[in-house]
């Protein structure tokens, strides 16, 4: 399979090393370590083995990819900015799949717009993982991926993938309703991400060893589940409850990614994960004050 990855942060530039390392043809577009890249690849320190992703090419530009890749995988943050749809056209075929394996709800729409004869996938990374400088990614917790048709179900390849991170060690499984699956990541996204942030940049156990935090994370789950519902997914109390404990039980507290870009100045997250929920409830003539005064805060202080 001839994987073109857009995208090469901590995400993308884990999973890309694991297909490579499976045997698939994966290149990169990159942007700010496009040199180190280039010359020596992107290191990988990983619970599942340290190695080194040389891209079979590396590109400052998707439209200079030569050839016709078989999928694009985008890791990008999702940030308004960011138009996928421009980034990929390009280089699109019409027998290219395009996956995203990226955070928030909602975020599948501009792609499926502007490509509806194209197969489309929704990925959900439960992973630990951060950059922590220029081509290196650590990677110190989890990394479950949950894959799902979002549009022009292609099992077939869709199955390839999968077996292909699979090969390679990554625990994966094709999801059944990606829509509500994202639903089930937006409970941790949608409190643990902007608490870390405007809490003073807290872990997840600074959070929970905090009895007003814990039960302000709590308080902002059940407000997720409350908009949940109006799509008809339901998020029970028993799963907030699983959710909170497994956060708990971790063996390390987790940095949030919005906390990471926070600290590091970068544009954090918050309309892929916050602001696209609020438009969601809006339609819908919900009101969630604690998720509206986050997305208030958090973008003021970005």
């Amino acid at each position: 399979m001839k994987i073109l990855v857009i995208g090469t942060g901590a995400i993308g530039g884990l999973y890309a090393a694991k297909l490579a390392q499976a045997g698939a043809e994966v290149s990169a577009v990159c942007r700010s370590d496009y040199e180190q890249i280039k010359q020596n690849g992107i290191r990988v320190e990983s619970i599942w083995g340290d190695c080194v992703f040389e891209p079979s090419q590396t590109l400052r530009d998707s439209k200079d990819y030569q050839g016709k890749p078989d999928l694009i995988l985008i890791a990008t943050k999702v940030l308004p900015e960011i138009s996928l749809p421009d980034i990929i056209r390009p280089v699109l075929a019409p027998q290219t799949s395009i996956a995203i394996i990226q955070n928030g709800i909602f975020i599948e729409k501009d792609l499926a717009t502007a490509f509806p004869q194209h197969h489309l996938l929704s990925i959900i990374a439960f992973v630990d993982v951060k950059k922590t400088q220029p081509a290196l990614v650590e990677h110190c917790g989890d990394g479950r991926l949950t894959i799902g048709e979002y549009q022009n179900p292609n099992l077939q390849k869709t199955r390839e993938l999968l077996t292909l991170w699979q090969k390679s060690g990554v625990p994966c499984a094709i999801s059944g309703d990606i829509q509500f699956d994202r639903w089930k990541k937006l409970l941790w996204n949608a409190s643990f991400n902007p608490i870390s942030v405007v809490a003073g940049g807290l872990d997840t156990k600074q959070i929970l060893d905090n009895p007003r935090l814990k039960k302000l994370v709590r308080d902002v789950m059940f407000e997720v589940a409350t908009i949940a519902k109006s799509q008809g997914y339901e998020l029970s109390k028993e799963l907030i409850d699983q959710t909170i404990a497994a956060t708990a039980a971790r063996k390390n507290p987790a940095l949030t990614s919005m906390l990471l870009d926070f600290r590091a100045g970068r544009k954090m997250e918050i309309e892929a994960i916050l602001g696209n929920t609020l438009r969601f409830a809006r339609e819908q003539n919900i009101t969630l004050p604690l998720i509206r005064d986050f997305y208030w805060r958090l973008s003021t202080a970005s």
